[in-house]
Parts: C-alpha cells; sequence; structure tokens
C-alpha cells in the first residue's frame, strides 16, 4: 500500500474495519437470537412431557390442559426477560465494539497521517538561516509528495526573497557609505584649519552635522554586518569565558565613566561559532546593560556550558523594559526611550544585530525582569563542537 494515495489508503482500511463490524454485529445477531430462543423453547420443555432433549429449530408446544395455565404464566415472564436480556446485551455489544471501533480507528488514522506529522515538525524548524536545509524529500505518498514539491518551492521563494533583501541592504549601505565618506574627509579638513570668521551658529551646524554623520556612518556599518552574516565562517572554537573577560575589560572605562561596577562571573564554556560575531553579541548586551544603568549601579554577566549548550546572561540594575516591549527590543530601530537613546549616541540596530548573530548561530535569546530591578538578557547557544563550514 506504499504507493497508493492516502485517499485510497483511508477508503480501503475504513471499508475493511466497517466490513468486520458489521460481520461482528451480524454474528452477534444471530447467535444471541438463536440464545434466547432456546431458552424459550426449554421453558416449553420443562411444561411439556416432550423432554426428549434433542434440538428443534422451531419451537413446539404440547403441554397438558391440567399444565397450561401455569405454563402460559411461567412462558411470558420468559418472554419479558429474554426480551430485557436482549436488549441490555445487545445496548453493551454495541457500546463495546463502538468503543473498540473508535480506539482502532483512531490508530488507523494516526497510522495513515504520521507522514503529515513528520512535515509539520519539519516545518517547525525553519528559520531564514536554515532555508536550504529544511527541504522535504520526496514522499511516496501522492496527496503528501506534491505538499512536500509545493512546499519546496515557497522555500526556494522565500531563499530568493530574502537574498534579495539581503543584497539590496548591502548594495544600499555600500552606496551610502561612499558619499559619508567624503562628507567625513571634507569635515575633517575643515576643522584641521582655522576660519577665523566663523560664527558660534555656524560652528555649532558644523558640530552637529559631524554628529550625524558619525552616527549615520555607524548606522550602516551595522547594516553591512547584518547582510553579510551568512557568509560569515562560524568554525572557531570559543573560550566563552575568556571572550567575556575580554569584553569585560574593554567595557571597563566606559563603566568607570558611568560609574557602574561590572561584575564577571563566568565558568569554563567552549562553543563552536564566529569567534568576531559572539564577541559582538557580549559587547552589544553589555554596553546596552551599562548605557542604559542608572549612576552606581551594577553589571553582571553570568557564563557557564550545561547539556550541550552555552548559557550567557547580562544583568543590570537599570529601569527595566515594560512587559509590552520586551518582544519588539529586537526589532531594527525600535527603542524603549527614544528620547535617551538619542542623547546616548544609539542607532537602534544594537539588539537587532545581536538577535539576527544569535539566530544564526541556531541560538535564542530572551528578556526577563530582573528581581532586584532592572533588566537580564539570557542567551542559549548551542555547542556545536563539529565543523560547520560557515554554514
Amino acid at each position: 500500500m506504499r504507493k497508493m494515495s492516502l485517499q485510497w489508503r483511508i477508503t480501503i482500511l475504513t471499508t475493511l474495519f466497517i466490513a468486520i463490524i458489521c460481520g461482528c454485529l451480524t454474528l452477534f445477531v444471530y447467535k444471541n437470537g438463536v440464545y434466547y430462543i432456546d431458552l424459550l423453547q426449554d421453558t416449553v420443555d420443562a411444561k411439556s412431557d416432550q423432554g426428549n432433549g434433542k434440538e428443534q429449530d422451531e419451537i413446539y408446544i404440547n403441554i397438558p390442559d391440567d399444565k397450561w395455565n401455569d405454563f402460559a404464566d411461567d412462558f411470558s415472564i420468559q418472554v419479558y426477560n429474554n426480551k430485557a436480556d436482549y436488549k441490555k446485551s445487545s445496548l453493551m455489544f454495541s457500546t463495546l465494539l463502538a468503543l473498540l471501533g473508535g480506539v482502532v480507528t483512531y490508530f488507523i488514522v494516526g497510522h495513515a497521517l504520521k507522514p503529515l506529522r513528520k512535515i509539520a515538525d519539519k516545518m517547525e524548524e525553519v528559520q531564514a538561516q536554515n532555508l536550504s536545509d529544511s527541504r522535504l524529500e520526496e514522499n511516496e505518498v501522492k496527496e503528501l509528495n506534491q505538499i512536500s514539491v509545493s512546499y519546496n518551492k515557497m522555500l526556494e521563494r522565500l531563499s530568493e526573497a530574502f537574498d534579495v533583501q539581503r543584497q539590496f541592504t548591502a548594495n544600499a549601505a555600500h552606496e551610502l557609505r561612499t558619499p559619508l565618506s567624503l562628507m567625513q574627509v571634507q569635515l575633517d579638513l575643515y576643522h584641521s584649519t582655522q576660519h577665523k570668521h566663523n560664527d558660534e551658529c555656524t560652528e555649532q551646524t558644523i558640530t552637529m552635522v559631524m554628529e550625524q554623520n558619525e552616527k549615520l556612518s555607524k548606522m550602516i556599518k551595522t547594516l553591512l554586518d547584518m547582510s553579510e552574516l551568512q557568509s560569515v565562517e562560524r568554525d572557531d572554537i570559543i573560550m566563552v569565558d575568556a571572550l567575556v573577560e575580554e569584553v569585560i575589560a574593554d567595557l571597563e572605562p566606559l563603566a568607570i565613566e558611568k560609574n557602574i561596577r561590572l561584575i564577571g562571573n563566568c565558568r569554563n564554556a567552549n562553543m563552536q561559532g564566529s569567534d568576531i560575531l559572539i564577541y559582538r553579541v557580549v559587547y552589544n548586551l553589555v554596553e546596552n546593560a551599562i548605557k542604559y544603568n542608572h549612576s552606581g549601579g551594577q553589571v553582571t554577566v553570568t557564563s557557564y556550558q550545561k547539556d550541550k549548550n552555552v548559557y550567557l546572561s547580562v544583568e543590570d540594575t537599570g529601569s527595566g523594559i515594560p512587559r509590552e516591549l520586551k518582544e519588539r527590543v529586537f526589532e531594527p530601530f525600535f527603542r524603549v526611550d527614544k528620547s535617551r537613546s538619542r542623547e546616548l549616541g544609539g542607532v537602534g540596530l544594537g539588539l537587532a544585530l545581536v538577535h539576527e548573530i544569535v539566530r544564526a548561530h541556531d541560538g535564542s535569546i530572551t528578556v526577563k525582569d530582573n528581581p532586584s530591578g532592572g533588566t537580564i538578557f539570557e542567551v542559549v547557544l548551542p555547542q556545536h563542537l563539529q565543523p560547520l563550514f560557515g554554514k
């Protein structure tokens, strides 16, 4: 039946099952009827003088006149009891057969639909980073094979759309980077010479243009990094505890400037991935925790490995993130506090980049409230520890 369509499979199995049920019911009705007819015959034989013990196909009544009244009473009672017993046993047998049929049908349909569950499980694993690995193999069931073909074609269209999107972002960023670089060169050249006749308004304008140019340059660099994530090889063996210590050392000056205490609580943890990208994840999370913290606050970075996963958390004592905005913080250009983000020089892409890097490493990142106030970012990354070859 492997080459039959799903429709024919279910039809044949259901037909066979209905035939078996009907056969059982017919046999039961026949045997039950014969049994209760024999009971009536026994009642007649008990009152008659013909108790020869031979089986008969019909009820033969030969009752003496002096026993007729007793026979009529007993026979009517026996008929009534037989009807009640027949009804009761029929209902019980039909109910039992229906329940048994339901159980068998459940397993039959479950077996027939098992390939659909495999397809559903495969679809659950689909992400933008693994479209090429999520294709369904050819299925011998006609309807399911049609689903597989349509699904694979959809993945191809999605992959093409993502490629076009990434290419557009990369091209746009490259095109924007050139004029911004020229503007920066001209501004640096302008500042390298003295202009005695400039008034205060002109100086403020030039300073504002330089700040905005620098912000745009950072934004374009981040967009380029996001568009090139898939091309970065991820086969470095990373000592996460050492990497966290390096990030803490690099950001110590910023923490001192903001009057923030940095604490590292790291145990031995190794994973396979891109050293540069994982460094960027830790750096961005710790930098955000410092920038959006209170003076005199604290940032705690924890890392360890368990069950072939690496766990990393960055905990701050800042103002926290409202519950309804926790999932949106990873959206590009989204800011919880727009005025403060601009004041701190953010471009709104730091957490979006972190999210994309974590997903590119088949990991996950969540945001939680710190019981003592503030926010906790928790990252879970699989160790892999086998060649990925730029997956």
